[in-house]
């Protein structure tokens, strides 16, 4: 016999959005190094890139992400480490 599993708080879906990638959605084909202001937007506080399952970013766009992200350190115009870049 197969049991039910219960849970404390019952599960829905309606907190849940359905994730896309903002770059396919707005046609952006380039993304550029020198606007550090959007880039600050896909890391986090320590200065970490954040992962594809949280922004929702498709594998062509992220890599493309994390090369725009390395370019801005290494000219200086985003800091390698922070304790609260946000």
């Amino acid at each position: 016999m197969a049991e039910q599993v219960r849970y404390l708080t019952p599960q829905s879906n309606e907190g849940q959005r359905k994730k896309y990638c903002r770059f396919k959605k707005a046609g952006i084909k380039f993304i550029d190094y020198k606007d550090e202001k959007f880039l600050l937007k896909l890391v986090n506080e320590q200065g970490k890139l954040l992962p594809r399952r949280l922004t929702g970013t498709s594998l062509k766009y992220q890599r493309k992400v994390a090369q725009a992200v390395k370019r801005a350190r290494h000219i200086a115009l985003m800091p390698y480490v922070a304790d609260q870049l946000k």
